[in-house]
């Protein structure tokens, strides 16, 4: 059964991630799916921070893929948001990331390549309620 979390604003939303950090194990893959501003780039600060990754954590959305290092996982932050096919994700070394990578890899917009997430994947959906209030759920 899924775990449903709700948020008041983004710094509630990255506290959540922040909490979640600890959670994280190398390899793993978190897919990130939900429309624009409903908290997705503010839950990876959060995680980020937790886990203390050096460095502003910022959206992808144009350099499609950041990577943070210095914390106890290095975070390899994707954004599928402008890309047009699985080929585009692939030919920037997806296979490595979460092969050979070690690390946390955070999926923003995972929703539109699914096939090429790995098993295990942890999906994170995020809603917008009213004003600033985020729904949150966890499978």
């Amino acid at each position: 059964m899924p775990d449903t979390f709700s948020t008041a604003g983004p710094q509630e939303t990255a506290a959540l991630g922040r909490r979640f950090a600890a959670d994280a194990r190398p390899g793993d893959v978190w897919a990130l799916a939900g429309d624009l501003g409903a908290g997705k780039t503010h839950f990876v600060q959060g995680i980020a921070d937790g886990l203390g990754a050096a460095g502003p954590v910022t959206s992808p959305t144009f350099t499609l893929v950041h990577e943070y290092h210095g914390g106890r996982l290095p975070v390899f932050h994707f954004d599928f948001y402008r890309l047009e096919s699985a080929s585009e994700v692939l030919a920037l070394g997806w296979e490595e990331y979460i092969d050979e990578g070690g690390g946390l890899t955070l999926v923003e917009w995972a929703d539109k390549f699914p096939a090429i997430l790995p098993p295990g994947t942890r999906w994170w959906r995020f809603e917008i309620g009213g004003g600033d209030v985020r729904r949150i759920v966890a499978d």
